[in-house]
């Protein structure tokens, strides 16, 4: 502790490190909870979508995680709760019912498979009893300016089709850039060569004028794609401390300083060799309001609370959520989402699984609040880092 005050003390930092601001972040974050009931409609909810997406309804139960603190205790009690929670139950049994019988809606499930539509109604109700707490901001001029600044540098325009784009950094956010731009006539086709430019030839939501924004928010079709959290979470490490120098010239050596004991002057100076355990104790420091784009929550970049997304999509069933999508908005036929590149490295289940397990399971536990409203928002289930599952 002493060497994080004298730590903090010291300036210039070019990471912006605040070693105390994990405290402070975690009172806001409370504030920000809903009470334990609605998170327990929460959970339900989500552990329904995991359950239709493995073909269970009840007869298995998915293996709960534990931890020896009290970080998240409540988790477990709200669980237990929500296994008997009506609300959600009857959210499932109407929406199946209506798939079962044939009378959903015309067009409710255009573009959709049906266990894929029935998961994205139980997601947007999930959304909706969430955003009615009170505490939850109605709309973006609620925001603080500095949430609400990185709301708008992260909202995309295409005029044509009206529609507005909340891109999440490692949620195949380059490839919907390129869509894009492809729509508005810059770029010839999803497939072309070269660097992708992230700024250039894109239209920001908070390059406008305020009325011009309310206009857009109101009658443009507004989407936003999300990803398992820490999947999303371990890409991000794998591909900026891994393979990008400038990430790690610019966040590895003061990483290191700070969470390597016995650390040498050389590997200080590189920066490039920062664990995933490292990785994890620096996030655990940081205030999710002001991390890097690429491991900020989900929620704190796109506010759906702040902004009422038409459709949430996943990254999970990418190439079929954004067929449906684009068919939304109306793109030309001839115009589809790009198929993976081939020097692609994702993170598969095992990976996640061995990279979690080889961190304490402490710092796992420690590490999840912060990413909690994305997990039950979005309907994710909590990993499992048991000493026995990791032990497998």
């Amino acid at each position: 502790m002493a060497l994080r005050k004298e730590d903090a003390a010291k300036k210039g930092s070019v990471a912006r490190f605040r070693p105390l601001a994990h405290a402070a972040a975690r009172s806001r974050g409370s504030a920000a909870l809903p009470s334990v009931l609605t998170f327990a409609v929460i959970v339900a909810s989500g552990g329904l979508l995991l359950m239709i997406e493995k073909g269970m309804l009840s007869s298995v139960e998915t293996p709960s995680p534990r931890g020896n603190g009290r970080s998240l205790s409540y988790l477990q009690n709200a669980r237990d709760q929500a296994a008997v929670d009506v609300e959600a139950q009857g959210i499932y049994q109407s929406k199946l019912e209506s798939v079962v019988t044939g009378t959903v809606p015309p067009g409710a499930t255009r573009g959709l498979s049906n266990d894929h539509n029935i998961q994205r109604e139980i997601r947007n109700r999930t959304m909706k009893i969430m955003c009615k707490q009170k505490n939850m901001p109605q709309n973006i001029w609620s925001l603080s300016p500095l949430k609400r600044k990185t709301l708008l540098q992260h909202i995309l325009v295409n005029e044509e089709h009206r529609f507005l784009y909340c891109y999440v950094p490692k949620v195949a956010c380059s490839n919907w850039k390129r869509m894009l731009k492809v729509l508005s006539g810059a770029l010839e086709n999803v497939d072309a060569k070269g660097k992708m430019d992230h700024k250039a030839d894109l239209v920001f939501l908070g390059n406008m004028k305020p009325d011009e924004i309310r206009y857009r928010l109101r009658h443009y079709f507004k989407f936003m794609f999300v990803r398992e959290p820490m999947t999303r979470l371990l890409s991000a490490y794998r591909n900026k401390f891994g393979e990008i120098q400038e990430y790690q010239k610019k966040y590895g050596p003061e990483i290191i300083r700070r969470y390597r004991p016995g650390y040498t002057a050389a590997e200080a100076a590189a920066g490039a060799d920062v664990t995933f355990a490292e990785f994890v104790r620096y996030l655990l420091d940081e205030d999710p309001d002001r991390m890097n784009e690429h491991w900020m929550p989900m929620y704190n970049l796109c506010q759906p609370c702040a902004v009422q997304y038409d459709f949430v999509g996943t990254y999970e069933r990418l190439q079929e959520d954004a067929a449906y999508v684009l068919e939304k908005v109306g793109a030309p036929p001839h115009i589809r989402y790009p198929e993976r590149q081939s020097w692609y490295k994702p993170v598969t289940k095992e990976t996640l699984h061995y990279y979690l397990c080889s961190v304490p399971q402490k710092l796992v536990w420690d590490l999840l609040p912060k990413y909690i409203i994305d997990f039950s928002f979005f309907g994710y289930s909590l990993p499992n880092t048991t000493t026995e599952y990791c032990r497998h």
